[in-house]
């Protein structure tokens, strides 16, 4: 970056470069939930949305061909019928984000030169916790969806039922794709411990959702046949049969079931990544990545498993520093932006690990942002632009009367977006789940 564009009064205090280097510092400087993401560039052009394809497999064939029965070996096809792969779609949708700060040269001029920087450097980290998060919420807003519980219990045997979160029970696989859940379109949902067919979801008016931060909506869930009273009590688990997965210590059954000492264990751990391996989910370098926070990480040294593994290693780094970088076939990536939650409705606090697979989650970056396309020699503007990690940093020149004010901003256009596997299903890899959603498994705990 050069500094022609700063006023003379500040260019002896800036090298040249230097501002750049220290933002690029600042995006940089933590590895969380945005690198999971597949990256994408959206073309200059194609508007807010982008839709991509992917291509499903064909079904095996077990049946030999019997060239010798009349009643298939006829014509040119030999008895072979024509196939198609079947094809899944996903969009990214294209939002704005930014930020911004300014700096008064009159009353800063004493500090000056160091301002200037830190400006930049908090501009940084503030764009990289913001994507970030936003990469959080999409990957959990998909992935906690399909699980929920009762809130109002009806008192007697009902068609309809409250629950705080609908997303996941809102859309099933149709012909043609993704269609509303309907009459015509029915979901099997399990409710306590019977099993129901869904016919409609409606959200309310006014969003009570536990899980509101993450997308989540509370609703009614219209099923074929009315549920027992005894199925429909507060905080009865509602259990989409096609959403993702999502486990808990001791089996517990929902979020609102888990009590004191359900805690991570290398069990749930190897179960969630023997859930991806028959799902043939792609590894991210070797390993799944599993996000969590450092309390819930450290459970597992709570573990009997855990303790076995590590009994007699004197000296032991792991547990020298209570971090554990990869374990189970598992790379352990701690974040303070894990979601921390409270249930209001057992005032438990809920802890949520996730371990992800290649391909869990999409970030569309937009080409065309910066409009680079103009030639910043020929036309510099009033501003200097510079990109880092998809992420653009601007630079105004003072435009105010006595050109005092500098602004220093960042923003980003771009969206996530969290595909499906719906085509790879038991009818293609036997060992596969039924989800929708196969490449990451959610494990709560407390």
């Amino acid at each position: 970056m050069t500094i022609d564009s700063l006023p003379p009064s500040l260019q002896p205090l800036v090298q040249e470069k230097f501002l750049h280097r220290h933002f690029a510092a600042g995006l940089q400087s933590k590895l969380a939930f945005r690198a999971i993401a597949d990256r994408e560039h959206i073309p200059i052009g194609v508007g807010e949305t982008l839709t991509r394809t992917r291509a499903g497999l064909l079904l095996p064939v077990t049946t030999p061909l019997d060239p010798a029965d009349p009643a298939t070996n006829l014509g040119l096809d030999n008895g072979v019928e024509p196939q198609n792969w079947g094809v899944e779609q996903y969009t990214v949708t294209l939002n704005a984000y930014g930020g911004t700060m300014d700096l008064n040269m009159e009353t800063s001029r004493v500090a000056i030169g160091s301002l200037f920087i830190e400006n930049s450097t908090k501009l940084g980290v503030q764009a990289l916790q913001s994507l970030d998060r936003l990469a959080r919420n999409a990957l959990y807003g998909v992935y906690l969806g399909g699980s929920s519980f009762v809130t109002v219990s009806p008192g007697a045997h009902v068609t309809r039922l409250n629950v705080d979160n609908v997303v996941g029970f809102e859309v099933v696989r149709g012909p043609t794709g993704m269609v509303p859940v309907s009459p015509a379109s029915l979901m099997t949902v399990t409710v306590g411990t019977g099993t129901y067919t869904l016919i409609g979801t409606t959200r309310d008016s006014a969003n009570t959702s536990s899980l509101a931060a993450f997308g989540g909506a509370s609703g009614t869930l219209s099923f074929s046949a009315a549920v027992p009273t005894k199925e429909s009590e507060v905080g009865s688990p509602v259990i989409s049969a096609v959403g993702p997965a999502i486990l808990r210590p001791n089996g517990r059954p929902g979020t609102a079931q888990l009590v004191d000492g359900d805690r991570l264990t290398s069990q749930l751990v190897l179960a969630a990544v023997a859930q991806l391996r028959d799902n043939n989910v792609p590894e991210v370098e070797g390993y799944y990545n599993c996000y969590l926070d450092h309390f819930t990480l450290l459970e597992l040294f709570q573990d009997p498993d855990f303790k076995l593994l590590y009994s007699g290693a004197y000296g032991s780094e792991t547990y020298k520093e209570g971090l554990v970088p990869s374990l189970l076939g598992v790379r352990f990536i701690t974040t303070t932006e894990a979601p921390q939650q409270t249930l209001a409705l057992t005032g438990k606090s809920i802890h949520r690990a996730i371990i992800c697979g290649q391909g869990a989650l999409i970030e569309g970056d937009y080409a065309g942002l910066g409009y680079s396309d103009i030639d910043p020699v020929e036309d510099p503007g009033p501003q200097r632009q510079h990109w880092v990690d998809g992420v653009c940093l601007v630079v105004r020149r003072p435009i105010d009367r006595f050109q005092e004010l500098i602004a220093q901003s960042w923003k980003w256009r771009g969206g996530f977006t969290v595909p499906t596997d719906i085509t790879a299903d038991p009818t293609v890899i036997p060992t596969a789940c039924l989800s929708y959603w196969k490449r990451a498994v959610v494990i709560e705990c407390l």
